[in-house]
């Protein structure tokens, strides 16, 4: 496995581009499923996540071209498999958004449990129990989820999620669109993945309003065809390089990016003594403030709330500012496997439960650390960009599923970076 090798001090300068979303480019890319002509596909990050979504689909029967990195250009007409095989899903939870387009557009699909990062238990069953709502027969049969409508299409229902779900009020709204008659989804998740998503489902000619919103509601047409979409911009990515600013001192321009969408995000770093102003519409300006970091606690909650994929960003934050604070997380039950890491780089930090307290102002060193999912990742990135001496992450294909290229962006804003390739000997592959 390739490792990240930091030398940390560097103050980081100059102008960064945000990437596209992958946490909408994912169900973006499956929606594909759905039609019957090309959709093509512009800013879809260059990530692990999406090159095992696009196998994926490519598996099920879909042509897929890439004129550039960044455009996908996808045609689904011809789908003759209808299962997501173990070996693609195992690595990537949201390999399981095959379900709605596959169940919605031919009436069946199986698909392995997924995979993915290991913060907590994650369980798909409010997915399953709405698609049972739309007339779906669903059962788990040797670690796959089958499902078929018995009729051949899913007929509308409404439907209310017991908790809020990203990934199943997407899998959801994907899998009404194509039923017979209206769906409504209430408590349906509020991130602006959301939208993103139906704006594209939209294009291909579905009848969605209210996505964005605690209450969707879908009218189900006959069939889906050709459409063109933008993904939006990464907003955890956004958050993280606003961290990396902060974190080492420097000053950055954010561009490409959409302030609108990490309101509590901003908030909660201006809180903590980072000075952020928006420049216009798609640019940040962000630096430490000259009072220095102060401790401010954070509860991690559903969107518009501060978001839990911000949570480990603001833990590496929080062991530089003066004070302390507890970090509360409502999300995930066991997402401060970072902590243990960041505390072997000399953080203080307490766990009792779903909350963290963390004592700041501590002079973090260098050392061998772990990367336990993606977002830890990131905050063992950002712990080693202020470090003293040299931080060796291992385990880092955990963050090139979801950040383009960090290692060049940050090297381009002077980062003392780089990563160390695995060497492969004839005693180790015997």
């Amino acid at each position: 496995m390739d490792k990240f090798l930091i030398k940390g001090g560097n103050a980081l300068h100059g102008r960064v581009a945000i990437s596209g979303a992958k946490n909408s480019a994912l169900p973006c890319l499956a929606a594909t499923l759905l039609s019957s002509g090309t959709v093509t596909l512009h800013n879809v990050p260059y990530v692990r996540d999406l090159i095992t979504q696009r196998r994926l689909l490519e598996d099920l029967g879909a042509q897929t071209l890439t004129p550039d990195v960044h455009t996908h250009r996808i045609t689904a007409s011809n789908i003759e498999n209808f299962e997501a095989p173990y070996e693609l899903v195992k690595t990537m939870r949201a390999s399981v958004l095959a379900l709605g387009p596959l169940l919605g557009r031919f009436g069946k699909a199986k698909v392995s449990l997924p995979g993915g990062c290991a913060i907590g238990t994650r369980p798909i069953d409010l997915h399953l129990r709405a698609f049972e709502e739309l007339g779906a027969e669903v059962s788990l049969e040797s670690g796959d989820v089958v499902a078929r409508a018995p009729r051949g299409r899913l007929v509308g229902s409404e439907m209310e999620f017991e908790k809020v779900t990203v990934t199943g009020t997407e899998n959801v709204m994907m899998a009404a669109v194509l039923a017979e008659g209206r769906s409504v989804i209430r408590n349906a998740a509020c991130e602006p993945e959301i939208p993103d998503l139906a704006d594209l489902l939209i294009k291909m000619g579905a009848k969605i309003e209210g996505a964005g919103t605690p209450n969707i509601t879908i009218d189900g047409v006959e069939e889906l065809g050709d459409a063109e979409h933008w993904i939006i911009a990464d907003r955890i990515e956004t958050g993280t390089f606003a961290v990396a600013a902060a974190i080492t001192g420097g000053e950055l321009e954010i561009a490409n990016c959409r302030p609108d969408h990490i309101g509590a995000v901003i908030d909660k770093l201006r809180d903590a003594g980072v000075e952020i102003e928006e420049e216009d519409k798609t640019t940040l300006r962000v630096k430490r403030s000259s009072g220095g970091l102060k401790a401010s606690d954070v509860t991690t909650e559903p969107y518009p709330e501060f978001p839990t994929d911000m949570q480990a960003q603001y833990m590496a934050l929080m062991t530089q500012a003066e004070g302390t604070c507890d970090i509360t997380e409502t999300i995930f039950e066991n997402r401060f496997m970072h902590a243990s890491e960041l505390i072997r780089m000399g953080a203080s930090i307490e766990i009792h439960g779903n909350k963290a307290t963390v004592s700041g102002a501590v002079k973090l060193k260098g050392a061998p650390v772990l990367a336990s999912d993606l977002r830890a990742s990131a905050s063992l990135v950002l712990a080693g960009l202020c470090a003293g001496g040299e931080t060796m992450i291992d385990r880092v294909y955990h963050i090139d599923r979801g950040y383009e290229t960090i290692v060049r962006k940050l090297g381009a804003l002077g980062a003392n970076i780089e990563r160390i390739k695995e060497q492969i000997t004839e005693s180790s592959s015997a």
